[in-house]
């Protein structure tokens, strides 16, 4: 294995192996084919039957629960597609499965029917489970010995992950705005096989890295991570050896999951096809909310009683850990209105139409986003290829098409828009926003972070949460004109920019910082575990997100859409408020832990 990692540390593109740009645009393909279909959907499921693009015209109460259960499973399959990389193909064939299983989804969705669409987002799901543990394990073991440059390389891994998104929300949105839905969710198919194909031709670049599978799943981060010393893995062990899952626990798992999954599959069921799972009744509570609180009360007892049984400064560590943990699921439950309830907010009461000198400026200014950074990207693409084209030449050529082929569709964006006189800014277009600036503001705060005024984790996660209250705060401000019941409206798109400012710097806040102090604060041994607990925890503000927003038509109508965007506003400062009360208590929980 140090044989291999040696090799690949010979070839070097801007400092690192030439094998983390292969992976760098294999992630990049998969975000752009991810992200590009995934603002559609809502879009696409709401349209009117009768209009120039024609959807399915669903409510959007019954859009938003089956985006949120999607999303929520997004979350949850990595778990297992994990340990199976783990015990069965090693993580480089776990990445070539994920990436065919997602390109096959991509193509069902083609077909615009409700089987396919159905069995899109589960192959999606599925493709997914394999796909997103292991790009990052296959980064671990190539850097196993090379710690010093991990964080650069995670650097320039997610700098891959916000292209895609970027460049996918930006054009599948445009070519399903502007063409249909079939030739947005077409393109992010094609762009998932391009990135399936390079990676296969590619893979023997790694040798033997990623080819074996490990006997312990290692959770990589892309921030540094406090190694374990002797003694602490020495306690480790006797804590495990202490606090082994007993039986009673295993039910209580095999309990709360089944509860859990039956909720996730009921609510869009029963809402949309009218089957319940969970036909009955338990006094006020219908089958399906008895259902989910039994399998979170079940889960909780699960959970506290295996931390009282941890040692006292272990046990305090991973309260502070769950403590987090409950943020990061409000924190999510207001983000992910990003892709929902913000969509529509942008395509049904934004003013999107800007002719003359506005028109003109927007014009130029989504021409530079778009190819400024497109031309960096080729010129990365362009060292690779002088590094491996005599190693793995089918792999480039391939790359080279599918860039090619990406050119050409920026080509056909932007000549097309330059030749109108007034330019309608497509609702999917303020999706890249969150992208542009985690791009732009990411180096800002990572200097904050290394500053003397970094802030304690509990502070970031309250900066961050009131940033996001703001950021739905704006909007509440843009919104009070909107009449009660409003479906339509012509607010300034500002409000809708600057929010999405505000989100993204309150994500930089937390999204970055969480999984690094998990790293921190749990002993080496159940990394695994609180990984699976952390994943929950974002599955789970996932569906929150999908059902909150999907009551925007009956507060709309019952009060205003200032009202709905309120609730995002009020919730998020309060929890924000109540971290940053609970920092000396979280501090002294970490015991020294920064």
């Amino acid at each position: 294995m140090n044989t291999d990692i040696e090799n690949l540390f010979k070839d070097k593109v801007i400092g690192q192996p030439a094998g983390l740009f292969v992976i760098f645009f294999t992630e990049m393909w998969e975000r752009f084919s991810f992200y590009g279909m995934k603002i559609l959907l809502i879009l696409f499921l709401t349209a009117p039957l009768l209009s120039d693009h024609p959807g399915w015209e669903w409510s959007r109460e019954n859009s938003l629960s089956l985006i949120g259960t999607y999303a929520s499973l997004l979350y949850l399959t990595p778990i297992l597609g994990g340990w199976i990389a783990d015990k069965i193909t090693g993580y480089k064939w776990a990445v070539i499965i994920g990436c065919f299983i997602m390109m096959l989804g991509h193509a069902f969705m083609v077909f615009e029917t409700t089987w396919s669409l159905y069995l899109g987002l589960a192959l999606l799901v599925i493709g997914t489970g394999f796909f997103k543990p292991n790009m990052t394990s296959m980064i671990s073991e190539m850097y196993k010995g090379k710690e010093s440059k991990k964080d650069g390389a995670y650097t320039i891994y997610y700098m891959g992950v916000n292209a895609g998104a970027f460049f996918g929300m930006m054009l599948c949105g445009y070519l399903a705005e502007n063409l249909g839905w079939s030739y947005g969710f077409g393109l992010a198919g094609i762009f998932m096989l391009g990135g399936l194909i390079q990676f296969w031709l590619a893979k023997d670049l790694f040798g033997m890295i990623g080819e074996r599978p490990s006997k312990i799943h290692e959770v990589e981060l892309p921030q540094n991570i406090n190694e374990e010393s002797p003694k602490e893995h020495d306690l480790t062990e006797v804590v495990e050896k202490l606090n082994p899952f007993t039986l009673i626990d295993k039910i209580l798992i095999i309990l709360s999951t089944i509860g859990g999954v039956l909720y996730l599959f009921n609510d869009p069921m029963s809402k949309i096809g009218n089957i319940n799972l969970l036909n009955f009744n338990v006094g006020s509570l219908d089958g399906s909310n008895f259902t989910i609180i039994f399998a979170l009360v079940l889960f909780l007892y699960l959970i506290i009683t295996r931390i009282l049984r941890y040692n006292p400064i272990v046990r305090d560590k991973i309260i502070a850990v769950s403590i987090f943990g409950i943020f990061t699921v409000f924190f999510f439950a207001a983000f992910e209105q990003s892709l929902g309830s913000m969509t529509l907010f942008a395509r049904d009461y934004t003013d999107r139409v800007l002719v003359g000198s506005a028109a003109t400026i927007f014009k130029v200014i989504d021409t530079i986003l778009t190819i400024v950074p497109l031309a960096i990207i080729t010129w990365v693409l362009y060292l690779l290829f002088k590094k491996t084209f005599s190693k793995i030449p089918y792999s480039n050529i391939i790359l080279g098409l599918t860039f090619a082929f990406l050119w050409y569709v920026v080509y056909y964006k932007v000549s097309n828009e330059f030749s109108k006189d007034v330019t309608e800014v497509g609702a999917s277009w303020f999706g890249i926003l969150n992208s542009f600036f985690i791009i732009t503001l990411a180096p800002l705060f990572s200097k904050w972070w290394e500053s003397k005024y970094n802030p304690s984790v509990a502070m970031k996660y309250g900066i961050g949460l009131v940033l996001l209250g703001l950021g739905f705060g704006i909007l509440v401000f843009g919104t009070m004109g909107i009449p009660q019941g409003a479906k339509t409206a012509s607010v300034s798109m500002v409000f809708l920019i600057l929010a999405f400012l505000f989100h993204t710097m309150g994500e930089l806040c937390i999204s970055p910082v969480g999984l690094s102090y998990l790293s921190k604060l749990v002993p080496g041994r159940m990394i695994g575990f609180m990984f699976g607990i952390w994943y929950l925890a974002i599955a789970i503000g996932n569906k929150a997100a999908g059902s909150m927003g999907g009551m925007i038509d009956k507060i709309t109508a019952e009060y205003s859409l200032s009202t709905f965007f309120l609730i995002f506003t009020l919730i998020p400062v309060g929890i924000g408020l109540i971290s940053m009360l609970l920092n000396p208590v979280l501090k002294k929980l970490m015991h020294g832990v920064k």
